[in-house]
């Protein structure tokens, strides 16, 4: 009950209150001490002191920093000697006007007029003339054609007998490598061989040191540095392995190889070449050839592991039959490759070389299966769509033109250079430049009448067919007695460089004059006439 009386009393007083505001307060100012309704008042100021400033009072801090005194100086300079120098032309010397009576304006004009017609013809003929053609203009001294810059070995595989057997420039154009191998008879399997490698623009070149050496568990036949990345380097072994590097890192330089698995080859690998893949031309894939007659393309995969991605057979019974060849021996059915050459106009366009002496055109595209029982872990198919005539034994090299999209060179153990046309069986040119074997041919990257072959004999001869079509431009002794040279390359980014190995463990470096590295002014057109040219009416030449 008292809970419920208590709000009733609450609202009485309230009441009341609002009450007395109404009537002015009378019934509060009768009371003694009160102050009248409605005044003000004043009562005291309470403050609170505030704890946060004491705290950052407490913690401010006063700091200053000053930078350290600079240093001045004062220099003055004073020419010891001096002179002073005028130079004056000489006075002008007024030149004698002819009078107006010394001009014989009517005899002139007179024969001007019987000139004329004769002046005119004249004309007409020097403007159509060619003799000209062709002529240039020395302005700079003649230097010498070749010269040596560098001779490079190592000495090591050098002790152990190995040849130079393959050289490779990387991308940038300033790291040769070599490949150390054997190219005689024997079984060179088991024996250790080296890829060496050396930066021709580093300070300090050592010859006889190269910048990164990579040993090899087999000799090793051939070399291609990566077309994009300047220190891989794929490479093939005489164990049928193909293996690629990064010289970049010698103490572990192994990114991936093939193994020794039902896909690796099963004779030597005498030449690898870099293919970008079709679908992503910034990969690259490796392309390898071998005398147990398979072209096979690896794509390198994680953990180090080259994967067989397509595979290409060359067998006896299905080569086009364009052009007679010898029979094989009884039983045999695979044609041993020894060298691939890729078309720079046509890039599923390849050459081989054979061990049977004739060339083949081949496509990446044929779809063919090949009549092969090697086991593979792909479809091999029959890539050969032409022969050419063979020449007289094995074709160790072969090139294609970077000018033209029909001709390419081989050369052989017969020691003779053919000339190719894409479009027949008999070869445009033969000549014979050694009497023992070439090894290795190559057209010039910027002269397109101009290619280098390496012979048998030890010398390096260079061909400008712009001068001459039965004889070398330039014969350069790589070897004073006369060993093979085995390989040579031109630099295609530092075009005046030309590498060549011999079988001494030699690499040496020639720089080639402005003579080889010029285009001349007709040499397309005379390149275009040149592949005109038909069976009929090929020209034979040796050298002697």
């Amino acid at each position: 009950m008292a809970t419920r009386a208590l709000p009733r009393q609450l609202r009485r007083a309230g009441s009341a209150g609002a009450e007395a505001l109404a009537t002015g307060g009378a019934a509060g100012a009768g009371g003694p001490g009160r102050p009248g309704p409605l005044q003000d008042e004043t009562l005291g100021v309470a403050s609170v002191p505030s704890q946060w400033r004491g705290v950052q009072g407490i913690r401010r801090e006063t700091k200053s920093c000053q930078t350290a005194s600079i240093a001045t100086t004062e220099a003055s300079v004073q020419t010891r000697k001096h002179a002073d120098a005028e130079v004056q032309t000489e006075a002008p010397v007024p030149g004698g006007a002819l009078s107006a009576a010394q001009h014989d304006s009517p005899g002139l004009a007179a024969f001007l007029r019987r000139v004329e017609t004769m002046v005119i013809r004249e004309l007409n003929k020097n403007w159509q003339s060619h003799a000209f053609d062709g002529f240039e203009v020395h302005w700079t001294e003649q230097q010498p054609t070749v010269t040596c810059l560098h001779t490079l070995g190592y000495p090591p595989a050098q002790g152990q007998g190995l040849h130079v057997t393959s050289i490779s420039w990387n991308t940038t154009g300033s790291v040769v490598a070599c490949a150390y191998g054997r190219l005689d008879d024997g079984d060179w399997s088991t024996l250790k061989a080296f890829v060496c490698a050396w930066n021709l623009d580093r300070r300090g070149l050592s010859p006889r040191q190269p910048s990164a050496v990579v040993e090899a568990p087999s000799a090793v036949m051939c070399l291609a540095f990566h077309p994009t990345q300047p220190s891989h380097v794929a490479g093939g072994l005489y164990s049928g392995e193909v293996l690629v590097w990064d010289v970049s890192h010698p103490e572990d330089p192994l990114l991936w190889r093939t193994g020794l698995t039902d896909d690796t080859h099963t004779d030597p690998v005498y030449q690898v070449v870099w293919l970008p893949e079709p679908r992503h031309r910034h990969r690259f894939q490796v392309l390898s050839v071998a005398t147990d007659g398979k072209a096979l393309l690896w794509q390198g995969v994680g953990a180090g592991q080259l994967q067989l991605t397509e595979g290409f057979a060359l067998v006896v019974q299905q080569l086009p039959r364009n052009t007679k060849l010898k029979k094989p021996p009884r039983g045999e059915t695979e044609v041993g490759v020894t060298a691939v050459a890729f078309s720079s106009f046509d890039p599923s366009l390849f050459v081989l070389g054979t061990e049977g002496g004739f060339p083949l055109k081949c496509s990446l595209a044929a779809e063919e299966a090949a009549l092969t029982r090697t086991p593979s872990s792909v479809p091999l198919r029959a890539p050969a769509q032409f022969t050419f005539s063979p020449h007289g034994g094995p074709i160790y090299s072969v090139s294609c033109s970077p000018f033209h999209r029909n001709l390419f060179l081989s050369a052989g153990t017969d020691g003779h250079i053919h000339l190719y046309s894409m479009l027949q069986a008999q070869p445009l040119a033969s000549l014979q430049l050694s009497h023992k074997y070439l090894f290795a041919v190559r057209w010039s990257p910027v002269r397109p009448l101009v290619f280098a072959a390496a012979s048998g004999e030890g010398d390096v001869q260079l061909f400008d067919l712009q001068k001459s079509s039965q004889k070398p431009t330039v014969s350069i002794r790589q070897t004073q007695d006369k060993s093979p040279v085995y390989c040579l390359e031109f630099n295609p980014q530092q075009t005046q460089l030309l590498a060549a190995g011999d079988a001494k463990g030699t690499v040496k470096v020639w720089q080639l004059s402005t003579e080889f590295t010029e285009q001349g002014p007709r040499e397309t057109e005379d390149l275009e006439q040149l592949a005109a040219e038909v069976a009929t009416a090929t020209w034979t030449g040796t050298v002697t």
